[in-house]
């Protein structure tokens, strides 16, 4: 229903069309009358009526008047004239307040009838016009969000994007900002999955504070940001970006944020962040990569390298486990501080791999070759580290079962040397390897001190004071001299007391003395 109010100076005419017109018929109720246009401005400010039919010639306030001031003050209403005849000039000019109906006096049921069925056609077209409106706002601020997605989407990924565009969509989605801007670009590490995406870019909406525009792209997150000058701060809430979603998903996520620009040149900033996250191959998953740690990256040709695939190679097949987790360390630092393109880093991988692959039985290189796609297809140097470490540890170990046996010959064979030569004043590591095994004698020291666990001047020394007692036990008499020439010390006596006592805590001389006092 819609509420009228009925305006006039005579009490006959308000009488009159309040009882013979059929208000509900009409989806109309009468609210009230009014005697001029004073009385009924009041009623208006206080009930606010939907249709007005009021006399155009009222005293104190006309119908004119009255209509000018509703106008002015509630353009919404609606208003129905009442005019003696030959009052035209009053209808002209009430028309220009958006009066439509004009009714002669003395009038009747039926005009004032089909004058309320058009203004009440009107106000249900208005009201279903304005519902739809409504709804379509609603419906508009819904979709919002998922449209300005989008436009962030095509802006950094069209080419054909440029400031015009940009205009044009700031001012569709009235987004009040044109100043610089940087891009802030996730990447879901280990699979793809869409929820993993929407949770990122929740978590960093809450974290960021009000970021401006947000979307995701592939198994990307992109989020336009204000420039800040406060970077520090900015760096600590995207750690905690990467925290949180860590914490709950148990999933990486590395991070790149671009250099500062204006926002036409959002697919250029998008670009650079694309490039910075291909150096998580050097950095690791879970990093946050910004162009200073790029500055350092250069294409390095082989000899700028400067690396020797025998030092691994050699270590592998001594069996020395440190000395080939020490070598592939170096080889692996060279790789990180070279930042060479990734596919140049790789092979040289490869080849370091294959290198090492070829000292294998022909069974063991089979295997190991199925392997090669697998290190293509590595997303970090940490990774490639891992994997290499594996394969470094399982072959050197395998290499030292083989040596073993090799080795523990080899070293019988030194000890028998000693033995046999401790009365040699020229027993010497060099000499046993060069006269008597004819090996490399700095390879033969590791090789004695790793099976017996002592370097070998030790070995000779303890050899030769544990002779020297059991000389000592079978004559009580001998000489200190004597046990010095017999035993390799030649002509310095003086030396061989020295050693003995560092290995036995006391001097030939007071061992002898304690050995005779025992025998009581």
């Amino acid at each position: 229903m819609y509420n009228v109010l009925l305006v006039d100076d005579e009490r006959i005419i308000l009488d009159g069309i309040s009882r013979m017109v059929d208000w509900s018929s009409l989806q109309t109720e009468l609210m009230g009358t009014a005697r001029n246009g004073v009385e009924a401005f009041e009623i208006i400010q206080r009930q606010a009526p939907d249709i007005i039919i009021s006399d155009i010639r009222m005293p104190g306030m006309d119908g004119l008047e009255l209509v000018a001031r509703v106008h002015e003050a509630y353009p919404h209403i609606r208003f129905v004239l009442l005019s003696g005849f030959g009052e035209f000039d009053y209808a002209s000019r009430a028309m220009q307040y958006g009066v439509k109906h004009y009714l002669l006096k003395p009038t009747n049921e039926g005009k004032i009838g089909e004058a309320l069925k058009e203004i009440v056609a009107e106000l249900e077209q208005e009201t279903s016009k304005e519902s739809f409106v409504r709804n379509m706002k609603a419906e508009l601020e819904k979709v919002m969000p998922h449209v300005k997605e989008q436009f962030l989407k095509e802006f950094v990924t069209n080419k054909t994007y440029g400031k015009v565009d940009w205009d044009y969509f700031r001012s569709l989605f009235k987004l009040d900002f044109d100043y610089q801007i940087r891009l802030l670009l996730f990447q879901l590490e280990e699979g793809f999955e869409f929820e993993l995406l929407f949770a990122i870019k929740n978590i960093a909406q809450e974290i960021l504070v009000s970021p401006l525009l947000s979307t995701t792209i592939g198994n990307h997150v992109l989020i336009l940001l204000e420039e800040s000058d406060q970077m520090d701060q900015l760096h600590e809430r995207i750690y905690h970006i990467r925290d949180t979603f860590q914490s709950y998903y148990k999933r990486d996520v590395t991070i790149a944020l671009s250099e500062p620009s204006h926002i036409t040149q959002a697919r250029t900033l998008y670009r650079q962040c694309l490039h910075l996250l291909n150096y998580r191959f050097y950095l690791g998953e879970g990093s946050l990569i910004t162009r200073k740690d790029t500055e350092g990256s250069q294409e390095a040709s082989p000899k700028e390298l400067g690396w020797d695939e025998e030092r691994l190679n050699m270590s592998v097949r001594s069996g020395h486990r440190e000395e080939a987790e020490a070598a592939l360390r170096a080889f692996i630092g060279g790789l990180k501080e070279a930042q060479l393109d990734i596919d140049v880093t790789k092979s040289y991988v490869i080849q370091q791999f294959v290198s090492l692959v070829r000292q294998c039985a022909p069974e063991e290189m089979n295997h190991y070759f199925t392997q090669i796609p697998l290190i293509v297809e590595m997303n970090t140097l940490q990774t490639i580290q891992t994997f290499m470490e594996n394969v470094v540890i399982t072959m050197t170990e395998r290499f030292y079962g083989l040596n073993k046996v090799k080795h523990s010959a080899i070293v019988q064979k030194v000890i028998d040397v000693i033995t046999s030569q401790l009365g040699n004043s020229e027993l010497s590591l060099n000499w046993v390897a060069h006269e008597m095994l004819y090996m490399n004698a700095d390879y033969l020291g590791k090789l004695f001190k790793k099976e017996t666990g002592e370097k070998f001047s030790n070995y000779v020394m303890k050899a030769r004071i544990n002779r020297a007692t059991e000389l000592i036990a079978e004559d009580a008499d001998i000489k200190i001299f004597e046990l010095a020439e017999r035993l390799g010390f030649g002509d310095n006596p003086q030396y061989f007391s020295q050693v003995f006592k560092k290995y036995r805590g006391s001097t030939p001389s007071e061992y002898m003395k304690s050995t005779d006092t025992s025998a009581f």
